[in-house]
């Protein structure tokens, strides 16, 4: 049975192709809205991220930002769960060999990395736990939706493991260094209204309200200019003192590209862009 019949699909899934599976719990979906869905769907180990699952994240990514017509991604969980974090089994059977260990987690960087990197605007639509590797991947996300209840956190404190300085340097940069050290040395669970005031989380609604809220503002976005969204992304994603050189070929091009045309005489006209 095709996922698109299924009666459990949610909101965020509906009406989309499901595209063919590079790892057993997940899943990609495109629409016609622009709007393309990555799903972790193992809600038996409360989507607990494979190291399968890792390694396949750069490629899906890759074949959705190639694919025409997608202008926006949603990552999210099936079965009222975003993701738990990695898959503990396997990260206890690497630990002890320091070569493993090293290769486990360059491949979440890597993983990490392709998501930050993704062309296009990209919203964490998050609900129940949130919690390690998924709240490291949420935060790679360039917006968080999150459900007033859904519960975030990030927890090598209560691990012993020391994660890479990419993940860590991104939450800092996200929320401020006192509050990642508050999230990092505590190993504790927010609620998602109190992830908002972290400023871990950019909307925070309830539950019944979530998946609505974010696909409106992942269609509101394929409407905008990718060339600003690009330029934006572009400029944010280095340290401040390297902005300018990042942001300097992106305003060179805008300057007779065809986004500053249409958008200029939309205006003029009194309709919306088409970008």
């Amino acid at each position: 049975m095709d996922r698109n019949d299924h009666p459990d699909q949610s909101l965020l899934t509906r009406d989309r192709t499901t595209l063919p599976a590079h790892a057993d719990g997940l899943h990609a979906h495109v629409g016609e809205d622009g709007v393309a869905v990555l799903e972790f769907a193992r809600p038996h180990r409360r989507n607990a991220v494979t190291l399968a699952i890792w390694q396949a994240l750069p490629k899906v990514l890759r074949e959705l930002a190639e694919r025409d017509g997608v202008r926006a991604l949603l990552l999210t969980g099936a079965g009222g769960t975003f993701s738990a974090g990695a898959d503990i089994a396997e990260l206890a059977d690497v630990y002890g060999d320091p070569e493993r260990a090293d290769a486990y987690h360059a491949v979440n960087v890597a993983a990490e990395e392709a998501l930050a990197a993704f062309p296009h605007p990209t919203i964490a639509a998050v609900r129940g736990a949130c919690v390690g590797g998924g709240c490291q991947l949420a935060v790679a996300c360039d917006l968080r939706f999150v459900a007033e209840d859904a519960r975030l956190g990030i927890t090598p404190a209560k691990l012993g493991v020391v994660y890479p300085a990419v993940p860590t340097l991104r939450l800092a940069r996200l929320v401020g260094p006192a509050r990642a050290k508050y999230l990092l040395f505590s190993g504790e669970l927010v609620r998602g209204r109190d992830a908002l005031a972290l400023g871990l989380a950019e909307r925070a609604l309830p539950d019944a309200e979530l998946d609505a809220a974010a696909l409106e503002f992942a269609r509101l976005l394929t409407g905008r200019s990718p060339q600003t969204i690009g330029a934006v992304k572009a400029a944010l994603a280095v340290p401040e003192e390297r902005a300018a050189a990042a942001l300097e070929p992106w305003e060179r091009r805008s300057r007779e590209a065809s986004d500053v045309h249409e958008g200029l005489a939309a205006f003029l006209e009194g309709r919306p862009a088409r970008f």
